[in-house]
């Protein structure tokens, strides 16, 4: 009798999080700025505790959509 075939799972993907003064540094900005962008849903980020975390992906689709073209 053959043996039932086993579900693939997908891997689990693994996010990269950065604290407000990495992404300041990666943005070379404030972090107040940062701040800024998270409450104003510019940038998504998680809370933990009392501090905020932005997911790495979060960061480059941000700063991909404010790139702008000079003549």
């Amino acid at each position: 009798m053959a043996a039932a075939p086993v579900a693939q799972r997908p891997a689990p993907r693994t996010v990269s999080f950065l604290t407000v003064t990495e992404v300041a540094a990666i943005m070379r900005v404030s972090k107040m700025t940062v701040y800024r962008l998270v409450h104003g849903g510019e940038l998504s980020a998680v809370r933990v505790g009392r501090s905020f975390r932005v997911p790495e992906p979060a960061v480059r689709e941000y700063l991909a959509g404010a790139r702008t073209d000079v003549a």
